[in-house]
């Protein structure tokens, strides 16, 4: 933009991205991130052990564990998204923002090459989603 240029952006969010992030997983990418030890343990045992259930009209369910999710409304929770998802840009081309699960990519759009590549970068995000 300051050299006069149009530049395309594209604006994502993930639907329900922190409920279905796998503790399993996250925590494997936490590992493999250097954290382990105390920390580890307290993340494991914050995500641990959480249940829920549904209430309609009065009548309510049985209690069932939760295994996927990262609780809304903590400081831990972006943080541990950020980290679970710190592999999305890995091999993106253009520029790409992310905060929790909102994600901005954004690109000059000069030649046919350029709209390739932001094209070329969105396939690529949506694999990641996928997988």
């Amino acid at each position: 933009m300051d050299r006069g240029n149009g530049v395309d952006a594209i604006f994502l969010d993930f639907a329900k991205a922190f409920d279905k992030v796998p503790h399993r997983r996250l925590l494997i990418i936490v590992e493999q991130h250097g954290i382990g030890g105390k920390l580890a343990a307290w993340i494991e045992a914050w995500l641990a052990g959480r249940k829920q259930r549904v209430c309609v009209e009065g009548t309510a369910s049985g209690w069932e564990l939760v295994l996927s999710g990262i609780p809304q409304g903590s400081v831990l929770g972006p943080l541990l998204f950020i980290t679970f998802i710190s592999d999305l840009d890995l091999s993106i081309i253009n520029t790409i923002l992310k905060f929790a699960d909102d994600t901005k990519v954004f690109g000059s759009i000069l030649t046919d090459s350029d709209r390739i590549a932001l094209q070329t970068d969105l396939d690529k995000l949506c694999r990641w989603a996928e997988k």
